[in-house]
């Protein structure tokens, strides 16, 4: 019996030591998706892989993708990478985190671009499988719908890629069902309808672009990626006036 009591002291501050250390991770977690927020996107990035956590990973491969997209052109397939390769980090850890998925999924559909057609099409299909996985571990990920809209709309299209791309699924059939199901879910999250709008547009449908661009415009922007998002949507709103 007193050996069993011995050892409670010392439960006890083991318990007390993983939940200060949880705690102390969810905060450097916001602080990293903090920097991000702001457009820091290479701080939030080392912060967040230096947590070591599936989620951080998550977080870097989401600043390391968004912040490609500043960088100089010659940069972004290198990014596009190394967004992927933290990803895959964040399911080595946890392989049932859903935005683990979701961000490999959108690193390869960047990487897609700037890849040939035959080169981006197993890409495709990896993305695919990623997307579906993301949606079966968290059916209310709005993005994953966003991203699935997008699938469809880039690979149904004209000329060899959309034969290639009709043959692994690609459906223009599908588009609006997504992006539907994603502003269902989050409807107040302008780049659910400027994706759509550009889904719109890859199928020459400029009224109903225009539609979701003049709703996009009206929702409040906070972060820095959220007002980038506005005024790009501002400017092509106007292109289609």
């Amino acid at each position: 019996m007193r050996l069993a009591l011995s050892k409670r002291p010392l439960l006890t501050f083991a318990l007390t030591l993983t939940a200060v250390s949880g705690v102390a991770h969810a905060q450097s977690q916001q602080a990293a998706k903090a920097l991000y927020d702001s457009g820091k996107w290479q701080e939030a990035a080392t912060a967040a892989v230096a947590l070591n956590t599936s989620n951080g990973f998550a977080l870097a491969a989401e600043a390391t993708t968004g912040g490609a997209a500043l960088s100089a052109d010659n940069a972004k397939k290198a990014l596009f990478e190394k967004a992927q390769n933290y990803a895959k980090q964040a399911i080595k850890l946890d392989p049932n985190n859903a935005e683990a998925y979701f961000e490999l999924a959108r690193a390869q559909g960047r990487l897609a671009q700037y890849s040939g057609v035959f080169q981006s099409l197993p890409l495709g299909q990896d993305m695919k499988k990623n997307l579906d996985q993301a949606s079966k571990l968290n059916p209310k990920l709005a993005g994953v719908y966003v991203a699935l809209g997008l699938w469809h709309a880039n690979l149904d299209v004209g000329g060899l890629k959309g034969v290639a791309g009709r043959a692994i699924g690609g459906s223009k059939s599908q588009i609006t069902p997504n992006f539907e199901k994603a502003i269902a879910l989050e409807p107040n999250v302008a780049v659910h309808r400027i994706e759509y709008a550009n889904a719109l547009l890859s199928q020459n449908n400029k009224a109903a672009a225009a539609v979701q661009l003049e709703k996009a415009v009206t929702i409040a922007a906070d972060t820095f990626w959220q007002k980038r998002d506005l005024d790009a949507a501002k400017a092509k709103l106007a292109t289609l006036k």
